[in-house]
């Protein structure tokens, strides 16, 4: 899945729960997915970079979202 397709996924998961009533809070509740998603898997690395290209994905996933 691209990074783009991602967003979107993640994105329409928070928006169709109902939990959330405006844009901004879909946006920054999605984004904080991906925080979370991120400190994972820098804590999952230990100081190397095992998961680095995972990390820039995520990173591209969060960029995206920001433009939807």
């Amino acid at each position: 899945m691209t990074p783009k397709e991602r967003a979107i996924d993640i994105y329409e998961t928070h928006y169709y729960s109902d939990f959330f009533d405006d844009d901004t809070s879909f946006k920054s509740h999605s984004q904080n997915t991906i925080n979370e998603i991120i400190k994972v898997l820098v804590e999952l690395s230990n100081g190397e970079f095992t998961f680095i290209h995972d990390v820039e994905y995520w990173q591209e996933v969060k960029n995206e979202i920001e433009k939807l």
